[in-house]
């Protein structure tokens, strides 16, 4: 599971549940992660403690943070202060220390051999990936076909958001996740990152608020996601794809698009909103 701040009720619940968990630094922290101290007080109090029997995999440092905002030039160096706490907490083999990006850092996206950063992301992201690589981590990336569907309903077809559609396109996809997911692995590759793992680290569908967002979309993209990611893409065909859901319950309180506060697998009430199942 994904949580995305270090709530400590949360972290109690985890201790011995054998539940592999990405842990979040949020955005407004970043700032003052540029300070060594601030970071290592931050994992000896949030992770260190914990570490022995909550199962953390990777620290993501930040989530989707884009080249123009206060905090872009704090991403690196809070994930490096955070890696050398970890490493002096000798948790390095244990936890990976990354962050999350989402596919507007991305253009010339279709084919999704073309795919790259755009210039303004490559300078930001660029160093980012060769400390990722440099200490085996992967890159986080949230991919959420409903987005690029609903920004683009002339040229992209529900079936193909959904993973229904039958045959392939001309650039030899089957559905818009791989071709999202592939882009990123193209983007990737041009800036010298060819050997990159991804960690689908979001990718969901609202069940309301929004064009396509019904209960029947989302149980269709939720049921047909979680049979997919078990083999590859077309440029990664090894899988499987490593994919968090997001999310687990409705969050009613969220600001922005009515969408935002129905991407809940569950409702509020607990009540599971679809019948999955992870066989």
């Amino acid at each position: 599971m994904r949580i995305y701040n270090p709530d400590e009720a949360t972290l109690e619940a985890l201790r011995g549940s054998n539940i592999e968990v990405i842990l979040g630094v949020p955005n407004d922290n970043l700032q003052s992660f540029t300070n060594a101290g601030a970071a290592t007080d931050w994992v000896n109090k949030y992770v260190k403690p914990y570490s022995n029997d909550v199962k953390f995999k990777y620290i993501a440092v930040g989530n989707e943070v884009h080249p123009g905002d206060a905090g872009a030039s704090s991403v690196l160096p809070a994930i490096q202060n955070v890696q050398s706490a970890i490493s002096a907490a000798n948790l390095q083999d244990q936890i990976k220390v990354s962050t999350a990006i989402d596919s507007s850092l991305i253009q010339n996206s279709y084919p999704p051999n073309n795919g790259a950063f755009t210039d303004a992301a490559s300078g930001f992201i660029s160093p980012i990936i060769t400390f990722l690589s440099n200490n085996g981590a992967p890159l986080l990336a949230n991919i959420y076909p409903y987005f690029s569907y609903t920004g683009n309903p002339q040229s992209i077809t529900l079936d193909y958001a959904l993973f229904n559609q039958q045959g392939t396109n001309d650039a030899g996809y089957q559905n818009l996740f791989d071709a999202l997911l592939d882009s990123i692995y193209a983007a990737l590759e041009k800036i010298g990152a060819s050997n990159m793992q991804i960690v689908v680290s979001e990718s969901g569908w609202p069940s309301a608020g929004g064009d396509a967002a019904s209960v029947d979309n989302a149980a269709t993209y939720y049921k047909n996601l979680i049979s997919h990611v078990k083999s590859g893409t077309p440029k990664r065909p090894n899988g499987p794809i490593e994919t968090y859901l997001f999310a687990m319950f409705d969050e009613n309180l969220k600001p922005g698009a009515e969408t935002e506060r129905h991407f809940g697998l569950f409702n509020p009430d607990k009540s599971a909103k679809y019948q999955l199942t992870f066989n």
